[in-house]
């Protein structure tokens, strides 16, 4: 059979394929994805979920003169392989390779990294809007967002924008019924309900060549008649919703037939005025395992097809903290009524299914909504509840001002649980969770803790949910350590001394605790004697046994999986400063100003000079060159 897809150099070669062949394309991008998962985990499902509707779109328009976003980018390997990126797409997610996201370095193609959703109807409103003003009238914008994405609050006030501005911008609503898990609310009910109006099989065509027949006169009478017909009409319209914010709604149509999926595309392209194209797609198509069950192939684990059946390969990581988490939030909401969860979307990622199936009335999924999801927390915390919002860093920040505004100046008892506080791996800078230190730690009221083992993760949301302030507690996406660090327990402001010397001290936040353990090991034997402090808290810190390790130890270096700009590092350095204790021996290890790039989490540490080995070779040169004396 002729591979099709490798002779592909250009999105511009599908433009003369027929769809027969643009079939085959599907086909064999298919067979491309099942095999990357034979290699390592990646997005998976969602990104069988588009293929025929990234083909129909680019063998529509020329996107290197148009404008296409994609909402969110994980399902972006279709448009990859078609778009110059066939022979390195084996690489994708791994350290050097191609990312797993739209990356404007890697081709004229992709305009944005879009790793979070909810973006994409905004920034192409305003590339439409940059081209109308620059002369470039004839350019398209296409926005393509997914259904879970839809009820983001930025979504709604582009719509409100764009029926305003009336550019002639498409977006175009990819309905598969799923966020990662399934989607949640009201605007998810409403797209069911489009999806299965019986109007759409021909009756409401027939309604309406009725109400068309109805005459229309002068008197009152006949005038609410008249208000009435258009009152019927407006009923069995579907998309009235969008309808009434001046966006025209089209469809929804079948997302995996690549002819007619061209044909309305053809159709809406010229069309004026903003335009909503509902397409309705399956997640996981193509591969019935991930048809089935959308939800684990969402980011399935690496696997082997064996005659369409995926063998999962076996792994031999020991607990992630995520783990340690559910297991802490499940024992708490046991032990007291008032315990309540949040998550945005997340409840497969944070692996919450157990909870969210025992304690139904307890457990709130508000959809891809971080923003609403910590006022809302901050609501039921006036009442006497003790909420618990879970989310990963890097999508917390969507709701920073809502962290400031009902959550710290109330001095309200939320507790933040932040998944992925650190570098997530191949999900690269989109998804890396290395700002939360900066932008909690500045809040009055805010206490901010990072447990060293996954046992000492549950003593710390004990802990958070026993306290009267907002507190932030943040893990990494890794395996947790197996440290007992039992022997103290949590007491507000207080760190731990796990190991005690006074040649250095190791001050390993978090994770960075087993590194620093890993590298004292080292220095031990040949003759360098360090302290090991688990800093347990970021806020408040620990005054009084910091100013034992700036004046009994020659030299200390901070350790944390975070931006060194405003992180752990620094707020240590202005305890320092302020209290006039010598700093001149201190070093800081975290990520430097620069986005970090997606691969393996161990070499992109040792990268920043954080691996038992580095630090040891720093802690040495320290050691032999430290003028601070004891």
């Amino acid at each position: 059979m002729t591979k099709l897809l490798e002779g592909i150099e250009s999105a511009k070669d599908l433009h003369s394929m027929s769809n027969q062949q643009l079939t085959q394309v599907a086909k064999e991008i298919r067979e491309i994805l099942c095999g990357l998962l034979n290699i390592r985990t990646a997005h998976f499902a969602s990104n069988l979920g588009v293929v025929e509707l990234c083909l129909a779109l680019h063998s529509t328009f020329d996107f290197l003169e148009d404008r296409l976003i994609w909402d969110t980018g994980h399902q972006i390997y279709p448009h990859k392989l078609v778009t110059g990126r066939f022979k390195d797409f084996p690489s994708i997610r791994t350290r050097g390779g191609l990312m797993g996201y739209p990356n404007p370095a890697e081709s004229d193609y992709d305009l944005f990294m879009t790793g979070h959703a909810g973006c994409s109807v905004s920034t192409a409103l305003g590339l439409q809007s940059g081209d109308d003003l620059s002369g470039h009238p004839e350019r398209h914008s296409v926005a393509v967002i997914g259904d879970g994405a839809f009820p983001s609050g930025i979504v709604f006030e582009a719509l409100n924008n764009a029926g305003e501005l009336n550019s002639n911008a498409l977006i175009i609503l990819n309905d598969n019924r799923m966020s990662i898990c399934p989607r949640v609310g009201s605007v998810a009910n409403y797209l069911d309900r489009l999806r299965a109006n019986p109007f759409y099989t021909g009756l409401k065509n027939e309604v309406v060549k009725v109400l068309n027949h109805l005459p229309v006169f002068g008197d009152p009478a006949e005038k609410l008649l008249a208000q009435m017909k258009e009152g019927v009409k407006a009923g069995l319209h579907g998309g009235m919703l969008f309808e009434e914010l001046g966006i025209h709604y089209v469809g929804p149509i079948d997302g995996h037939d690549i002819g007619l999926l061209k044909k309305y595309l053809q159709m809406v392209k010229d069309k004026e005025g903003p335009v909503l194209l509902h397409v309705v797609t399956e997640k996981g198509h193509g591969y019935e395992p991930a048809e089935q069950d959308p939800v684990f192939f969402h980011t399935p684990p690496a696997f082997e097809d064996k005659s369409g059946t995926a063998q999962i390969l076996p792994s031999k990581s020991a607990p992630a903290y995520t783990n340690f988490a559910r297991e802490a939030i499940g024992d708490a909401m046991r032990r007291d009524e008032k315990v309540t969860v949040m998550t945005a979307a997340m409840c497969q990622g944070n692996k919450l299914e157990p909870v969210r199936e025992e304690f139904p009335k307890r457990f709130f999924d508000v959809g891809i909504c971080e923003s609403h999801a910590v006022a809302f927390a901050a609501g039921q915390a006036k009442t006497g509840r003790k909420p618990i919002v879970t989310i990963y860093s890097t999508f917390l920040q969507r709701s920073y001002d809502q962290i400031f505004q009902e959550v710290a100046l109330q001095n309200l008892p939320v507790v933040l649980m932040m998944d992925r506080a650190g570098l997530a791996g191949p999900d690269g800078a989109t998804h890396h969770g290395v700002f939360d230190i900066g932008y909690n730690r500045i809040f009055p009221n805010m206490i901010s803790m990072a447990p060293g083992s996954g046992a000492e993760l549950k003593a710390m949301l004990d802990f958070a949910l026993d306290c009267d302030k907002p507190v932030a507690i943040r893990y990494p996406k890794a395996s947790a350590a197996e440290i007992d660090l039992s022997n103290q327990p949590i007491e507000l402001g207080k760190s731990q001394i796990v190991r005690w010397g006074t040649d250095g001290a190791l001050l390993g936040l978090g994770p960075m605790l087993e590194m620093a353990l890993e590298a004292a090991d080292k220095l031990s034997e040949i003759g360098i004697e360090v302290a090991v402090i688990n800093p347990r808290f970021i806020k408040p810190l620990d005054t009084e046994l910091l100013e034992k390790v700036f004046t009994k130890c020659r030299f200390v270096v901070s350790m944390e999986e975070g931006a060194l700009a405003g992180g752990f590092g620094s707020a240590v350095l202005e305890l320092a400063c302020d209290q006039g204790w010598n700093t001149c021996g201190m070093r800081r290890l975290g990520i430097p100003d620069e986005f970090a790039e997606h691969g393996d989490r161990k070499e992109l540490l040792a990268d920043f000079g954080m691996s038992p080995d580095r630090v040891f070779e720093l802690c040495q040169e320290l050691a032999e060159n430290s003028s601070v004396q004891v």
